[in-house]
């Protein structure tokens, strides 16, 4: 009966850790003179879908 608590908690502890490295990441690209350098130069790109992977063009 213990099993699925401790399967729960170690998926709960994997999100919250995915989401504090994700955002330190994040920041601290954004933040360092490389990131502020090429947002200067290229302006800020908002990623695309996996759509435009398929479009036969």
């Amino acid at each position: 009966m213990e099993i699925p608590f401790i399967i729960l908690g170690a998926l709960v502890s994997l999100l919250i850790f995915y989401m504090i490295i994700e955002r330190a990441v994040r920041d601290g690209i954004n933040n360092s003179s490389i990131g502020r350098y090429l947002e200067e130069k290229h302006g800020i790109k908002e990623p695309q879908g996996d759509e435009d992977l398929f479009d036969d063009k």
